[in-house]
C-alpha cells in the first residue's frame, strides 16, 4: 500500500447534483452532492463543506454552466445552501440563450439529467481504511448540467408539465454502478 504524505496539488472534481420540478419557465431545484457518498473519483463531500465559500460567494456568485464549459454559462443560480442532507440548489435557465432552450427541452424530456459541481478542494484528508478523500472544505465556482455527472444516483426525480417517469435503474447508472465497483476492487488489491 502506498501512502502519500507531501501536500497534494490543487485538482478540479467535479460531484454530482439532482435535480428536481423542473418548471415551464425554466426553474429547477435539486441537491448538488449528497453528504457522506463516495462519487466515482473516490472523494467524499462532508458535511459543512461549502459552509465558507456560500458565505464569501454566495449564490450569484457560483456560474452555471454546460458541460463544465466557461464559455457556455445557461443560466442563473437563485439559492444555494448546505442542509441535513447535502447542497440545496434552485436555478433559473435563461430562456434568452440557444444553449438553454436546448438544455432544458432535453431536460423535460429525460434526455440530460445530471449536474456536477466544479469546486477547488481547500482542506481534505485521506481515509485509508475506505481508500477514499474526505473533503472538508471546499470552494464552490461552478454548477454544470451535464450528460455524465460523477455520482450515477444524481439523475432529474421530477420534471414539471412532462409525462416522464426514469427507472432508477437504468442501463447507464447499472453501466456506471459497475464501473464504479470494479474501480474500488482494483485499487484494494494493490
Amino acid at each position: 500500500m502506498h501512502v502519500y504524505r507531501g501536500p497534494r496539488p490543487t485538482l478540479r472534481k467535479f460531484a454530482s447534483l439532482t435535480l428536481s420540478d423542473l418548471g415551464g419557465d425554466g426553474r429547477f431545484a435539486g441537491y448538488a452532492s449528497v453528504f457522506g457518498e463516495v462519487d466515482l473519483g473516490k472523494d467524499v463531500i462532508e458535511r459543512g463543506a461549502f459552509r465558507t465559500s456560500l458565505i464569501e460567494r454566495g449564490a450569484g456568485g457560483v456560474r452555471m454552466l454546460y458541460q463544465h464549459d466557461p464559455n457556455e454559462p445557461i443560466g442563473a443560480w437563485t439559492l444555494i445552501r448546505e442542509d441535513d442532507r447535502g447542497l440545496y440548489v434552485e436555478g433559473l435557465l435563461s430562456g434568452g440563450v440557444a444553449r438553454a432552450r436546448e438544455v432544458f427541452a432535453l431536460m423535460k424530456s429525460g434526455a440530460l439529467d445530471g449536474l456536477s459541481i466544479g469546486f477547488r478542494t481547500v482542506k481534505a484528508r485521506a481515509d485509508s481504511r475506505l481508500g477514499v478523500r474526505r473533503i472538508l472544505e471546499a470552494d464552490l465556482w461552478e454548477i454544470s448540467v451535464v450528460t455524465f455527472p460523477m455520482l450515477p444516483s444524481a439523475r432529474v426525480s421530477n420534471v414539471k408539465h412532462a409525462r416522464f417517469f426514469r427507472d432508477r435503474e437504468t442501463e447507464l447508472v447499472r453501466s456506471m454502478r459497475r464501473a464504479a465497483k470494479t474501480l474500488f476492487a482494483t485499487s484494494f488489491k494493490g
